[in-house]
């Protein structure tokens, strides 16, 4: 009898109030209605793998269980925003409302939503920048409902670690943010060091990654690097200072359009001459984050040490061979030498027009 008093007393509670919300965890909450969700969004898959220079489509489809009210106050309005590295902010991409469209920002004339169907809210990304990668938050809104979903779009491309003229540990967050753009790449995600570090990547130097912390990976657990017994993994050294704190840095760079080349020339170059000869050769020279994506996408490989434009001296080896690398396939650093001296070739960049 108590049994049976206690799921009356519940069924009115639930009558009374037509939705509870419960926090199970941050930034999720499940509602519960009388007669379930009356509007609801979902996507097929939550992340999508594109690259820079490509197209992506970004799924969302939303389902109503009621008829659309003929009302202009009642037409369904799509909104697409991009969740920025700390999770706080968000940034504008796509509004839709009936006719009404609008793009923002670095997003105009390269977005536009799929309408495959009456419910397809997908947003098609054209022309796709380093800066797309992210996560993009698809919203439905109609009348006082709404629904969210959230999804990833990811790119193929490569992690590399990078540290100035000045040397190591001399950039502090924003400066490390410039040098990756500086050199054709983005500051590096924690997902994007964590799949690199799965690929084989090594580096006992810590750098920036762009939610402001500073991370570092290894595979061959050894005394300078976190110490010899210690497991092989990403070492942590949580959020810094921005504007205080100094580190590497690490750039995330992906497909780009154009050639990557070392120039044949009959002498060695001086930084200034290798800069001319490519000018010459109509090219530019080139950027260490295009020396990074044709040796890790393209299988790019050379022996022949030469200029970049930071000032250093690198030269990519895919294959492994005696003094050619003969360990590993790896973009060789060979430092940053006087500008002056007459030692080395050069790589040039042609931008594909």
């Amino acid at each position: 009898m108590k049994s049976l008093l206690f799921l009356v007393l519940i069924s009115i509670c639930f009558v009374e109030y037509h939705t509870l919300n419960f926090q199970l965890e941050p930034g999720r909450i499940i509602r519960i209605q009388e007669n379930g969700p009356r509007l609801s969004v979902e996507a097929e898959r939550a992340k999508v793998i594109s690259h820079r220079g490509g197209n992506a489509t970004l799924p969302c489809k939303f389902i109503r269980d009621f008829p659309a009210a003929g009302s202009a106050s009642h037409k369904i309005r799509i909104k697409w925003t991009k969740l920025t590295s700390d999770y706080l902010k968000e940034v504008n991409v796509f509004v839709a409302m009936g006719h009404l469209k609008r793009s923002y920002g670095s997003y105009q004339g390269r977005v536009h939503l799929q309408g495959a169907s009456e419910n397809d809210a997908s947003l098609v990304i054209t022309d796709i920048s380093l800066d797309d990668y992210g996560r993009y938050k698809c919203e439905v809104i109609e009348g006082l409902e709404d629904d969210t979903v959230v999804i990833g779009l990811d790119l193929r491309g490569v992690v590399f670690p990078y540290f100035p003229r000045l040397g190591r540990y001399n950039l502090n967050f924003h400066e490390a943010q410039q040098a990756c753009q500086d050199q054709d790449s983005i500051i590096a995600s924690v997902d994007q060091l964590y799949d690199a570090w799965r690929s084989g990547l090594d580096w006992c130097n810590a750098g920036w990654l762009n939610d402001g912390s500073v991370q570092y990976p290894i595979t061959n657990p050894r005394e300078a690097c976190g110490g010899r017994n210690a497991v092989p993994g990403i070492r942590n050294y949580g959020y810094r200072d921005k504007d205080k704190n100094k580190y590497d840095a690490f750039c995330f760079t992906s497909n780009f359009k154009g050639r990557f080349y070392y120039l044949i020339h009959p002498t060695k170059l001086t930084y200034e001459e290798a800069v001319q000869a490519c000018l010459k050769d109509g090219s530019q020279i080139a950027k260490v984050g295009q020396m990074f994506a044709a040796w890790k996408l393209l299988g790019y490989d050379r022996c022949d040490s030469g200029w970049l434009a930071d000032g250093s001296v690198r030269y990519p080896i895919s294959r492994p061979r005696k003094r050619c690398s003969p360990d590993e396939a790896a973009v060789r650093f060979v430092g940053f030498p006087d500008k002056k001296h007459k030692l080395y070739g050069v790589y040039c960049f042609r931008a594909q027009n």
